[in-house]
């Protein structure tokens, strides 16, 4: 056995403990950090396939900003653990029996479409149209890929996302009853006079207990003359 496969091995091992420990860590914060080391490892993967901008890409966009994101809301929300796993070990069967499907079908597609063989061997230089030799670019064959015989998928995964933002947006917007919310161009606009009203009352009389009092004491003093 290679260095190579190795490493492979060894990061496929992390991976699936990590992913493991997803989806079995009590604290959600333990979770998305299991989720980003097993993000870590993956990106290690594509670097040993030779998929050098697609591990980049995962480093940077999910490990520096989507996780790292995900981290912070998850610590911030007042999340209660004990209210969320009431009920778990009712619906466990149909968790596992879900899980052993999806399992099944992983294995189908791995076993029937990725046969042990020989790695793909990377040419380091190729011939462009004008039959100039020039460096080959993964980064420029995975584009071409992309954008030619994956375009519509890749359409349609837009339109996805576009439409989960748009339903994002439109739940964080939508009117609510018990909400408090002020409207940012009428603070801006305010003025003292609009704040504070000065009143000019007229002298009143003095309450009922006072007036009482002030009588009692009146016909006390009268019965002592």
């Amino acid at each position: 056995m290679d260095v190579q496969t190795g490493f492979f091995y060894v990061f496929s091992l992390v991976m699936l403990f990590a992913a493991f420990r997803v989806i079995t860590a009590r604290n959600p914060v333990h979770a998305v950090l299991f989720l980003m080391l097993a993000f870590s490892q993956a990106a290690g993967i594509w670097l040993l396939l030779k998929a050098e901008f697609l591990a980049v890409t995962l480093v940077l966009v999910y490990l520096g900003a989507v996780m790292v994101l995900f981290l912070f809301v998850v610590m911030m929300l007042d999340i209660h653990i004990d209210s969320l796993r009431q009920g778990f070990w009712r619906h466990f069967p149909l968790a596992l029996a879900i899980g052993a499907l999806i399992s099944l079908d992983m294995a189908v597609v791995l076993f029937g479409g990725f046969r042990a063989g020989e790695a793909p061997v990377v040419p380091e230089t190729v011939t462009n149209a004008a039959g100039q030799v020039v460096q080959y670019s993964n980064t420029k064959a995975l584009g071409t890929l992309l954008y030619t015989k994956y375009l519509y998928p890749l359409e349609i995964a837009a339109v996805i996302l576009l439409v989960a933002m748009i339903s994002a947006i439109a739940l964080t917007l939508r009117e609510r009853k018990d909400s408090k919310k002020i409207d940012p161009s009428e603070q801006v606009r305010v003025k003292a006079r609009d704040r504070v009203e000065v009143v000019k009352l007229a002298i009143t009389r003095a309450a009922p207990a006072a007036e009482a009092s002030a009588t009692g004491a009146a016909t006390v003093e009268e019965a002592k003359k």
